[in-house]
């Protein structure tokens, strides 16, 4: 490209995708510590080991303590996969706290489902409440940890938006 070609270059996805939301919910008068609050908690909620459920844990997360919730709720989508793949984790892990050991493979829990209802519910409930008790242990300290390191970096962007402001430039 020649340097006097002054047209201006395609932002790249992680500018528009995720710089450019964080700048406007800054632009708004968000905190960094409140955007860092919703990342950390959407994101720990997002893996609780109960499929179906997080949607509800974010949207009451963020209504009781006044976060966004189209963030909260974007990343609990973008972090479905990780939910997915930390299950088996959690409820294997919960093993440790007394939940019986079972094989999660589909044939057997079709077949499981189909010998009784009442029973399986029973076997797999106690599993998935193993899960959520490994999940309670594990799920403050990753939130804190993604909290205070995410502050940083926001408060750094949120004065690089207020500068930029100030300078009457673009904000990203």
């Amino acid at each position: 490209m020649n340097p006097s070609d002054s047209s201006p270059q395609p932002d790249s996805w992680w500018k528009r995708r995720v710089v450019a939301p964080l700048v406007a919910q800054l632009s708004q008068g968000i905190t960094p510590e409140k955007i860092a609050l919703t990342l950390a908690l959407g994101a720990v909620l997002s893996v609780f080991p109960i499929l179906g459920s997080t949607m509800l844990l974010c949207g009451l997360a963020a209504f009781t303590l006044k976060l966004n919730q189209p963030v909260i709720q974007l990343l609990n989508w973008l972090c479905y996969p990780l939910q997915l793949a930390l299950l088996i984790p959690f409820y294997r892990a919960g093993e440790w706290l007394g939940a019986p050991h079972l094989a999660l493979s589909i044939p057997q829990l079709i077949e499981r489902f189909q010998a009784g209802v009442w029973q399986f519910i029973l076997d797999f409930g106690l599993i998935a409440l193993g899960g959520v008790g490994i999940w309670c242990l594990a799920a403050p300290p990753s939130a804190a940890l993604l909290y205070f390191t995410l502050r940083p970096p926001l408060r750094r962007l949120a004065a690089r938006t207020a500068r930029a402001r100030r300078l009457g430039q673009p904000q990203i």
